[in-house]
């Protein structure tokens, strides 16, 4: 006799959602996602508090950052998790559109989810959003415009500062980034088309205005030099090194040292004494004449570099030190047995300065010319935090262009332009495709729609008069928020990154299509502790 009760494969609190459910779970979760963060679009985007919890319990970010946001909520579901991720790979690659790529990926799937409603598959609907994201693509790349062929300094400097200043106009730095453009610039043209942003340094400093943050052509260190050594070195031949400098531990765990008298303790002191003393002598066979650790430097290791007339400065953390490796041209060491195999870094002046009510170390002509340090000042660690975010963004964009210096017009005028593309390639489609096809281009347009939205402005008027301006051929009109009308890009010199926007462009439409193909959501039992054993 056969049962008719459906046979249960999956461990008992084990669960499984399938077709449509999994398939509304995923659009549910994705476009909540989307909703979170659109409200930070545009240069009249609203901020975020977040507050920790856990470790770092009771700490406060105010931010419009995308990655910032999203990297802070925790979220459960599956399909949210995966623009998040897309998000941080978006942070990585080009340092901005991490919004833009999140709210775009998720109107996709908002349009996807009507087109299921009505009863399009969605390998139909993936096959359409191809043909939309190849018509985009191609409409991108022809409204690009490269004046680095034939363009000189001043062009060049004029094209960086167009875009820098779109990137800060929607972050906290808006109300001054003329001044934090040509710190960006100028620290981003130092690198000479290198693209090695390691090279500059960034250093928060609290107290003052942000417009006192200021750029410095020498390597600062915001750390302090030894008792009685010296505060300022020429020609210094600087040893970076990554070495305990410690005596009063023993250094083998659970080791116990019995003593039958005072005198015995008094011998060890010294046996350890002369062991340290052995190990600077060692440090200072190398001909340096300032020394710099990652770890700490105790009180005895420092009078002796302080009695040999060399600096030393402790506690450089790691990327301190690989920083300074790489700006001074030396290499970080462990061991000091061959002198002749270390290679040293060389600084023309080192010397500590004073910002504020800090006390910095400064390298002054150091191996690698390019390198340069920028000091944010700022009311308070939350202003200061934000900035640094909003400047590491504007870098990141201004090094992806020099690398590929493409560009195209900002203000939504590219994402208009990529749907006007999108819509004439629907119309060219045949079959269930061209529904698909046509709803990507709805999406696009929901990029300036919230961008308006978020200044207060008609979106509905703003995008009809935008979609007729490209719709008579004026591929340069995008949004002027300053004044919440359409306007002539090219007039108001508001550009952005052509690497920048095809990447949002191209992420999106990956990361909805792993989305949308999603029948099935399968989540394993969770694990049980079993009862400790105890010895018999």
């Amino acid at each position: 006799m056969v049962s008719l009760n459906p046979i249960r494969i999956l461990k008992n609190e084990a669960e499984e959602e399938k077709a449509e459910v999994a398939r509304m779970s995923s659009f549910i979760g994705a476009i909540a996602i989307g909703d979170l963060v659109k409200s930070t679009l545009g240069p009249k985007g609203m901020d975020k508090i977040l507050i920790s919890y856990g470790r770092n319990a009771g700490q406060v970010e105010v931010t419009n950052d995308g990655a910032t946001i999203l990297k802070s909520v925790g979220v459960d579901n599956p399909a949210a998790k995966i623009l998040v991720d897309m998000s941080k790979v978006q942070d990585e690659e080009v340092g901005d559109g991490t919004t833009s790529v999140t709210v775009l990926a998720a109107e996709l799937l908002r349009e996807a989810e009507k087109l299921v409603e009505q009863k399009l598959h969605p390998q139909t609907i993936i096959v359409g959003w191809r043909i939309a994201v190849e018509a985009a693509r191609q409409a991108l790349a022809e409204a690009s415009f490269d004046h680095a062929k034939n363009m000189n300094d001043a062009a060049l400097r004029s094209d960086l500062e167009n875009i820098a200043r779109t990137t800060l106009s929607s972050k906290i730095l808006s109300n001054h980034k003329e001044h934090f453009t040509k710190l960006a610039v100028d620290a981003v043209l130092r690198l000479k088309g290198s693209g090695n942003l390691k090279a500059i340094q960034i250093i928060k400093i609290s107290g003052g205005l942000l417009e006192e943050s200021f750029l410095d052509e020498g390597f600062l260190l915001n750390k302090k030099v030894g008792v009685h050594q010296p505060k300022r070195v020429e020609n210094a031949n600087i040893l970076i090194a990554n070495t305990p400098m410690d005596t009063d531990k023993i250094k083998v765990f659970g080791s116990t040292i019995k003593v039958d008298s005072m005198a015995k303790i008094a011998e060890l002191e010294v046996a350890e004494k002369e062991k340290m003393k052995d190990k600077v002598n060692k440090i200072l066979a190398h001909k340096c004449n300032v020394f710099i650790n990652r770890q700490l430097i105790y009180n005895y290791p420092e009078q002796l570099f302080a009695d040999a007339g060399v600096m030393a400065i402790e506690h450089a953390d790691f990327d301190g030190i690989e920083r300074l490796a790489l700006v001074t041209g030396g290499e970080i060491v462990s061991t000091f047995d061959s002198p002749d195999k270390v290679k040293l870094g060389h600084c023309k002046v080192i010397e500590q300065v004073l910002i504020g009510d800090e006390c910095l170390i400064r390298f002054s002509g150091v191996e690698l010319g390019s390198a340069c340090t920028i000091v944010i000042r700022g009311a308070t660690q939350q202003v200061i935090d934000e900035a640094e975010r909003s400047l590491h963004d504007a870098l990141c964009v201004l090094a992806a262009t020099v690398k590929e210096p493409k560009v195209v017009y900002g203000g939504g005028a590219s994402e208009m332009l990529m749907a006007e593309a999108v819509s004439r390639a629907a119309a060219r489609t045949p079959g269930k495709e061209a529904a698909a096809v046509e709803a990507f281009a709805v999406a696009l347009r929901r990029l300036p729609s919230a961008v308006a939205d978020n200044a207060g402005y008609d979106s509905a008027e703003l995008i009809a008069r935008l979609r007729a301006s490209h719709a008579q051929g004026e591929n340069t009109m995008g949004l002027d928020m300053e004044n919440g009308r359409i306007g002539d890009m090219k007039k108001l010199g508001i550009t952005e990154s052509y690497v920048v926007k095809r990447q949002v462009l191209l992420s999106a439409a990956e990361a909805a299509e792993v989305i949308l193909r999603v029948d099935n959501i399968l989540k394993s039992a969770p694990r049980r502790r079993g009862p400790d054993r105890r010895p018999c």
